[in-house]
């Protein structure tokens, strides 16, 4: 039984969401803060999170910002009474994985988790596909670990979030394979219809800052094709 972390600390929230998941077959585990939130976490981790940005103490950005440094790469919804643009760009680039808006409907929002879930699984079963198969040589400077999970860009390792990794792997693989928004949600994230496909914009700019760090020319080697996607630069 998949297990399911609600942190929210509004009881009618949480009571409407737990009725529906359990309905569903989840086992549902409840967090009122933070740090109640960060306990719950430890041992072992919940297949998914759903959490609340108003939190008290430790708000929901602030708690998905420590969970995603630990290296937790479970899937994140964020539930969340701000509409703004910039509320869900800033939950996108701390880790969420999808964010929902209150009000909500506990039925769209079970759908999102099962989404998340299924593209969870699928992404878990690719990454153990190319970890077992002999991976292509990488562009002059750049070297990708896939049984490590680890980048190294002219001898730096590259602090990469796990998505990070996979979208620069699967880029650099194909240099001058232009691959759309939606193509690389599927691929990396593993399906695409519920995420944002700015989630991909944000996962791009934090790769060029990566390498741009080492090297900043190499903050072109990830090319936009206006209109269409993205492309590693092609040798030369």
């Amino acid at each position: 039984m998949q297990r399911i972390l609600i942190v929210d600390d509004e009881p009618a929230i949480v009571a409407a969401v737990r009725e529906r998941l359990e309905r569903e077959g989840f086992a549902v585990l409840e967090a009122q803060s933070g740090e109640a939130a960060l306990a719950a976490v430890a041992t072992p981790p919940p297949d998914l999170l759903l959490i609340d940005v108003g939190l008290p103490g430790i708000d929901g950005f602030e708690l998905l910002r420590r969970l995603r440094a630990a290296g937790l790469d479970t899937p994140v919804i964020l539930l969340t009474a701000r509409g703004d643009e910039i509320d869900r760009v800033v939950g996108l680039e701390l880790g969420a994985d999808d964010y929902v808006v209150k009000p909500f409907s506990v039925r769209e929002l079970a759908a999102r988790v099962r989404a998340l879930l299924r593209r969870a699984a699928e992404v878990a079963a690719l990454r153990a596909r190319v970890a077992a198969q002999q991976a292509p040589p990488a562009p002059a400077g750049l070297e990708i670990d896939q049984a490590r999970r680890q980048a190294t860009f002219h001898g730096t390792l590259l602090a990469l979030r796990p998505r990070e990794f996979d979208l620069l792997a699967l880029l650099a693989r194909h240099p001058g394979q232009v691959f759309s928004r939606d193509a690389l949600l599927r691929q990396v994230w593993g399906q695409e219809g519920f995420l944002d496909p700015r989630t991909v914009d944000v996962h791009v700019r934090r790769l060029r800052a990566h390498l741009a760090a080492v090297d900043p020319a190499a903050a072109t080697l990830i090319q936009t094709e206006w209109g269409v996607g993205y492309r590693f630069a092609a040798e030369g």
